[in-house]
């Protein structure tokens, strides 16, 4: 049997060459993908953590991995509900949390790797939450060099986005490349599992719990459907032009300066040059010239838009109905927002930063990040 560095290396090779996967539920047979798996949640806090039997970390087993892998062999693997508990919010609202046994943990992280191993090539270059050697700092670093110039934030929150996500859309997304029933029917009845509160069972009709092993690249799978709309259909829509044109009165104030200069006038250069820093060089209007970008982190998302703002919110309202109609997801109309760029509001809101000022250093916003 290969070892589960071998097995992640193939399934992450099928998912660069844009192939599909196949017997992906016999994988879960490997004694070894446990193991790493393991040796991955050991020693997290939430491993001591108990779940609505429980059971913690302090069970852990080569027999308990051998009767994981005896139940699935026979189809026989049952997912205990969550625990359900709440943790609260900066708003003063709390957010439920649904905590898993400490035996779903691990099925769930063996899930998660290969979920991973295949999904993370093939993810959009725009999506930088719950994902390897990504984070908010590289969604900043995105913002900070290749967004010169924006002149509009449009911020994308989706509503309750762990809870309404639709089972049946996730598993169809999941079918178009995953072609195993077995391994699909799994995940499935993993999100219809249900959660326990004071003791009394719940249905999930749909979402994926949030504190789940497995719910963020969950997430990442059917939000990356929103990534490859935006990257395919809006941004070609609303990028058009190499460059601005050159902006009239920059241009009138930097011929009256010349003209100053030739007299020796050095009162009056000095004049309009101050009045000349307080005007763009390029027209900010220019109607050939729009610039649309795009980054998300997690369920937050964050468009930067060079055009008037009448076209920020016919974009703000395409994503409303796509999301919508093809995904069955809604924005929170409380916290999506259109705000110009020289507020800096929206970015922050990213990996919940305060707003910063553009003359802080990269050390110092990761220090606040932290």
């Amino acid at each position: 049997m290969r070892d589960a560095n071998t097995v992640l290396a193939i399934i992450r090779e099928r998912g660069k060459r844009g192939l599909p996967l196949r017997d992906i539920y016999r994988q879960l047979y490997n004694p070894t993908l446990y193991l790493k798996a393991y040796a991955r949640l050991y020693a997290n806090e939430g491993a001591m953590t108990p779940g609505a039997n429980g059971e913690t970390v302090d069970g852990m087993s080569k027999e308990k991995i051998e009767r994981i892998i005896e139940l699935l062999k026979n189809e026989r693997y049952r997912w205990t509900p969550t625990r359900r508990t709440y943790i609260p919010k900066k708003n003063g609202k709390k957010r439920p949390l649904g905590i898993p046994t400490w035996t779903d943990k691990l099925l769930q992280e063996v899930i998660r790797l290969i979920l991973e191993a295949y999904y993370e090539p093939r993810f959009s270059d725009f999506s930088h939450g719950f994902r390897p050697e990504r984070g908010c700092h590289t969604a900043f670093t995105e913002i900070a060099v290749n967004w010169k110039g924006t002149q509009w934030f449009i911020e994308g929150d989706i509503s309750k986005c762990f809870d309404e996500l639709d089972h049946d859309f996730l598993v169809e997304t999941m079918k178009e490349k995953l072609h195993d029933n077995r391994f699909l029917r799994l995940i499935q009845n993993m999100l219809k599992a249900g959660y326990l509160e004071d003791w009394k069972w719940n249905q999930t009709l749909s979402g994926s719990p949030q504190g789940g092993v497995v719910s963020p690249i969950l997430s990442n799978i059917y939000l990356d459907k929103l990534d490859k709309w935006i990257e395919t259909t809006l941004l070609p829509q609303y990028n058009r032009g190499k460059k601005r044109k050159k902006y009239g009165p920059y241009e009138s104030l930097y011929k009256k300066i010349t003209r100053a200069k030739k007299k020796g006038d050095r009162g009056t250069v000095q004049f309009l040059r101050k009045q000349r820093r307080k005007l763009p060089s390029k027209d900010p209007t220019d109607p050939d010239y729009r610039r649309l970008r795009y980054v998300r982190y997690a369920d937050d998302f964050l468009l930067g838009f060079n055009g008037p703002k009448s076209d920020a919110e016919e974009i703000k309202q395409h994503i409303r109905e796509y999301m919508h109609t093809c995904m069955k997801l809604q924005l929170s109309e409380e916290k999506t927002l259109i705000t110009h760029a020289t507020t800096e509001a929206q970015i922050s809101r990213l990996c919940n930063c305060k707003p910063r000022s553009q003359y802080q250093t990269r050390q110092t916003r990761k220090k606040e990040c932290k």
